[in-house]
This record gives structure tokens, C-alpha cells and sequence, in this order.
């Protein structure tokens, strides 16, 4: 199975991020523009992303070359500028993943790309050496302080995202706020120090009290709110007693695999499953056919 926000068809062209000369001859009429309310993607009505031209930005604006088609031409999305309406992280909608769930495949992926970077660019206007501001180079992907010379780059967050399975079983949790009925996969972010085993090891634990083993990884995908990296695994349970920490979970509960199959599959069960663009949909899939 293909994950969700991957499977993207532009080059992202390295060559063109340290080459200013090729990269100014790439911007001209032909490069397209990528859509955007806000950070609200614009969709055509057959599920692909929307984009214009370059004529329609204003002089000086910063861009992010997101990548070339396959006819070479280039692609970016423009950096709203400092102080104005957009440059503020913006929270998920339910708007929001309609959209992102009536996209056609790959195109998603880049969405994530422009979302994250334009996320990013937004947080690190100024240097976290000294304070003083910055500006993009390398074609968007990189700041660079203007007083310290300190250069800046995109960081993606890993996220260990899991189930674990017992006596053909998968424990599924419940997150406060979630729409009525969801349950889904544990997650949370890998620490310092840490290998994606023993992060899933001890996120579970400490959401669950279940204590697991033999760790299997299974898929990864990136998740641009704002830029983290979901690795899917799962992992056999020791036994089946939980132990909920309420300030992570509201339930969870252990579900047999010919129910998650059937409720992947559309058929009323006692959860909602999370939605197919995301990894937990993906883990599950991978999980009740197993």
C-alpha cells in the first residue's frame, strides 16, 4: 500500500538549490504557482492541486522551488510575506482534510512539501544563534541569519505511530477531542537518545500500561502539521492488561483483526477507523490482512 502524502511526482531537482543562475532561468513563463488560501490548498474539480503563474506574484516575493515536471517546468509555492495573513502556522480543519482526502494520488505530496516549508519559513525568520534576521537561499530550502552567517535548514520530526497485538488482537486508542467514535493508532515522538524501538516500547507503556517486544517496522509518511515523519510499527504485546494514562488517552481497547477488517472495509463496528490518507489506516490495513 502506497501511504498517504507520498508517492509525489515532481523532481525536486537538488542541482537547481545551489545554482541561482539555472534556477532564475527556470522561473520564467512557463514555471507554475501552487494555489494556496492561506495555507488551504485550491483543488480542481477532478482532485488535483490548482496552480498559476509567475506574473501574479509581486516583485521581490520569496518563492520555494518545490520541483521540476516532467516537461522541466518549474514549480513553487510563494512565501507570504512577514507580519501578513498566512504567515501564522495554521491549525488542521475539518475543512482541511476534505480537501486532503478528495486529492488525487501524489498530489497530496506535494502539498506536504509546500505546507511544511512554508510552516517552517514562517517559525524561522530569525537566527536562533543571535536573534537577527534571516533570509532564504537554496532555492527556499535553507535561511541564512544576515548578521552571523548561521545557515538554517528544514528539520522533520520522527513520530513512532503503533499498534500492539495480542492473541490476534490490536489495542487501539482514543485521543480527547477526536470525532465521536474514532479510534486509532498510539503515537508519539521519539526522544533524544532513543531508537524507534524503544520509543514505541515506551509510548505504549506509558499510554497504555501494556508492555511489548519484537518491534516490527512496517511503513513510514511524512505528516506536514507542521513537518514530522509517522513510522508505522507494531509491536507484540506481553499481555493484554491496561493501564490508561488519561492525560494521553481517553479509552483504548483491544479489537480483533476480523473486526478491523470489516471496518476498514466499511461494515459497522464499534469504532470509526482514521481516515485513508493517514498511516494509521495504513498500519491497520497492513495488520488485519496479515
Amino acid at each position: 500500500m502506497t501511504p498517504g502524502f507520498t508517492g509525489g511526482t515532481l523532481d525536486r531537482a537538488d542541482a537547481l538549490r545551489h545554482d541561482p543562475v539555472a534556477l532564475a532561468a527556470k522561473l520564467d513563463g512557463n514555471a507554475r504557482v501552487l494555489a494556496l488560501d492561506g495555507l488551504m490548498p485550491e483543488v480542481t474539480a477532478d482532485g488535483l492541486l490548482a496552480w498559476t503563474s509567475l506574473a501574479a506574484v509581486p516583485e521581490g516575493a520569496e518563492t520555494i522551488l518545490l520541483g521540476l515536471d516532467g516537461a522541466g517546468r518549474a514549480h513553487v509555492v510563494v512565501v507570504p510575506p512577514a507580519g501578513t495573513e498566512g504567515t501564522a502556522p495554521a491549525m488542521r480543519s475539518p475543512a482541511l482534510m476534505a480537501v486532503l482526502a478528495a486529492l488525487q494520488p501524489g498530489e497530496a505530496a506535494t502539498y506536504a512539501a509546500a505546507r511544511s516549508l512554508l510552516d517552517w519559513h514562517a517559525r524561522h525568520r530569525f537566527c536562533a544563534r543571535c536573534g537577527s534576521t534571516t533570509h532564504p537561499f537554496r532555492a527556499g530550502w535553507g535561511r541564512q541569519c544576515d548578521a552571523c552567517g548561521t545557515e538554517h535548514f528544514p528539520r522533520v520530526d520522527p513520530v513512532v505511530i503503533m499498534i500492539a497485538e495480542h492473541d490476534g488482537r490490536a489495542l487501539l486508542g482514543r485521543g480527547k477531542g477526536w470525532p465521536e467514535g474514532r479510534y486509532s493508532a498510539l503515537a508519539g515522538f521519539l526522544e533524544p537518545a532513543e531508537s524507534i524501538e524503544e520509543a514505541v516500547a515506551r509510548e505504549i507503556h506509558e499510554e497504555a500500561g501494556v508492555r511489548v517486544g519484537n518491534v516490527r517496522y512496517v511503513a513510514s509518511q511524512p505528516w506536514p502539521f507542521p513537518s514530522s515523519l509517522m513510522i508505522a510499527c507494531i509491536g507484540e504485546a506481553e499481555d493484554d492488561a491496561i493501564t490508561l494514562d488519561t492525560n494521553e488517552l481517553e479509552d483504548a481497547m483491544w479489537v480483533p483483526r476480523d473486526m478491523v477488517r470489516a471496518v476498514l472495509a466499511g461494515e459497522p463496528g464499534p469504532f470509526l477507523p482514521p481516515p485513508p490518507y493517514a498511516i494509521a489506516h495504513t498500519l491497520l490495513t497492513v495488520w488485519a490482512n496479515s
